[in-house]
């Protein structure tokens, strides 16, 4: 008999909150919910919708929204009453809705490695935060509502901090609704949380989760909830991990420029990679037609006022034939831009085994690449000895039969993307490297980081386990199968390219005069409109260089928040930019 019982009794309680969490009455408890509630968070307001008692007023104060913010109503009861009384304005957000229970809410005894978690304190950390925001394409919120809110009891900010170099790498934002609007309920809401793109530290968003929920049950609050896009299927697995369960809320927004592809339906560019997106997209929001010709090779064509370019990526019809193969023969760039009076590393006879000798001698070190090829395939960095050289030489011929030798520069990869021969982003790239955890092998440390820059890149960014990575983890005295100690630091490849696992770190507001004079002259030299010169520098800061290469189809998408794409697109159609934008400063060598 209890065996019956039981089923029953679940199925009752299962239904019991399932209308106590559905379409959610307005709550009632002593004085009651502060009426029709609205909180700016700087990224636009969140209407807590449960407060109003009709359709008509909710949908008011969503049309009172900001330029350029997006608003969100939340906790709507009757999402198709209120999209039923303004169908061309609103829409019903494509978003789940997870709820954790503080009271049963189990903290973790794992402590961050690489990083720690803390209070946003400074302006520095509130431009930080907006650039982790460009990079994920958030909506910005402006630098001095951060800091104005800074000891808000109602809004909290919690940002995670990179050990080594004090760089804000990820961030949330906390809602205590019992501040908010007097909740009877003691609520409160996780919103954006963002991990920088190019952070190597395992479990940053769960530990800026974790915080907040910490930081809420000390509180006393009861739950935290939070909206996450229904196929977020990675952030949906780390909630569901940390014992976020899904409950039937509702989220409504208006139909504005920014939540734009959430309402207009599946488009013609699924295809396109990152770098071909982000122009795609920008030139739509000018209203310029975009027809895409090859999503999967990235070839597209842009139209507006009686012009039409075909690009692929940021390889535009205004780059010459003749442009483009000075690029691809890394011997004549090299020629070109010498004579141009940029420095370029010394070259040696790939032919010459004394003159690798003694090049050896001299520099301590050398790099080898073909001549020809893209993404840093065939490239060996920090060669030190006749068989590393010799083995190398093979592995680049298999990519080109002519392969260059050089010295090997010191110092730290520096990208300049030049546009209209003017420098528009510049970022430091570094090449992968894994942080250990005293359990994991080199191996599983790699492939999991590989994982986590495909995700930041839509797939363009892994690291190969390949014998260029077997031989940099050898150098640090350590094989594949091996397990590094706790917090050791360990690179797993030398050369920083950005499709074999590198990150990129922007410093265009610190670049040196006279690297931007050489990337000018690079560009110039070529005769290309736009390129990515590649400088190995001691510092961004300081005047010292040498030319490494030129890329005729530099990724705009990696340099973000830099406006890489608007000017592109100004460049093809210069009357489409604001009159604001026709005029660029960092031009000048």
């Amino acid at each position: 008999m209890a065996s019956d019982i039981r089923p029953e009794r679940s199925k009752a309680h299962r239904l019991k909150r399932l209308r106590h969490e559905g379409l959610k009455p307005p709550v009632q408890s002593g004085d009651g919910p502060t009426p029709d509630a609205v909180l700016d968070c700087g990224w636009g307001r969140l209407l807590f919708a449960q407060t109003f008692e009709t359709a008509e007023p909710l949908v008011e104060a969503l049309r009172a929204e900001g330029p350029d913010r997006r608003d969100i109503a939340f906790y709507v009861r009757n999402p198709h009453v209120l999209l039923a009384s303004a169908p061309q304005e609103l829409f019903l957000d494509p978003s789940h809705t997870y709820r954790l229970e503080l009271a049963t809410y189990r903290t973790s005894r794992r402590q961050p490695r690489g990083f720690t978690v803390r209070r946003l304190t400074s302006e520095t950390d509130a431009q930080a935060v907006n650039d982790i925001y460009a990079k994920r394409k958030m909506v910005p919120v402006p630098p001095d509502f951060f800091w104005s809110h800074r000891d808000d009891r109602t809004l909290t900010y919690f940002v995670a901090e990179d050990t080594v170099t004090g760089a804000v790498i990820g961030t949330v934002t906390g809602v205590n609704h019992a501040r908010a609007f007097q909740d009877p309920e003691c609520g409160s809401s996780l919103w954006c949380l963002a991990v920088d793109p190019q952070a190597t530290q395992p479990g940053v968003g769960e530990a800026l989760v974790r915080r907040l929920a910490e930081h809420f049950k000390t509180q006393g609050l009861a739950h935290m909830d939070l909206s996450v896009m229904h196929d977020n299927d990675q952030a949906i697995a780390l909630y569901e991990k940390l014992g976020f369960r899904r409950v039937s809320f509702f989220g409504v927004k208006r139909k504005n420029p920014i939540n734009e592809a959430l309402f207009v339906g599946p488009t013609d560019d699924h295809d396109l990679n990152p770098y071909a997106r982000i122009i795609v997209d920008e030139a739509r929001r000018r209203g310029i037609h975009t027809e895409i010709i090859d999503g999967e090779g990235g070839l597209f064509r842009l139209n507006w006022g009686g012009r039409s370019v075909r690009c692929r990526e940021s390889l535009s019809e205004l780059a010459s034939a003749v442009a483009l193969s000075i690029c691809d023969d890394k011997r004549m760039t090299r020629r070109i831009v010498e004579a141009a009076g940029v420095r370029v590393p010394e070259r040696i006879d790939p032919e010459s085994p004394s003159a690798i000798d003694a090049a050896l001698s001299k520099f301590g070190a050398l790099v080898v690449k073909p001549a020809r090829g893209e993404q840093g395939q065939g490239v060996a960095v920090g060669l030190t000895t006749m068989s590393e050289v010799q083995t190398a030489l093979v592995r680049a011929r298999r990519i080109c039969s002519e392969v260059l030798v050089e010295e090997q520069i010191q110092g730290e990869d520096l990208r300049l993307v030049v546009i209209d021969y003017k420098v528009v982003a510049c970022a430091l790239r570094r090449p992968p490297r894994v942080v250990g955890d005293g359990r994991s092998t080199l191996r599983a440390l790699i492939e999991h980081q590989s994982r986590r820059r495909a995700a930041a890149t839509g797939g363009e960014s892994t690291i190969p386990i390949d014998a260029e990575t077997e031989r940099t983890l050898a150098e640090a005295g350590y094989r594949l199968d091996d397990v590094a100690p706790d917090g050791e630091e360990i690179l797993v490849r030398k050369a920083a390219n950005l499709h074999l696992g590198g990150t990129i770190h922007d410093v265009t507001e610190e670049v040196h005069p006279a690297l931007i004079r050489a990337a000018i002259a690079a560009a110039r030299a070529i005769d290309i409109p736009v390129t990515g010169i590649d400088l190995m520098v001691k510092s961004p800061r300081e005047p010292d260089y040498a030319f490494i290469e030129a890329n005729e189809r530099p990724g705009l998408a990696n340099h973000e928040p830099q406006p890489t794409a608007e000017r592109f697109v100004d460049l093809l159609f210069p009357l489409s930019a604001p009159a604001a934008a026709r005029t660029f400063p960092r031009s000048e060598a």
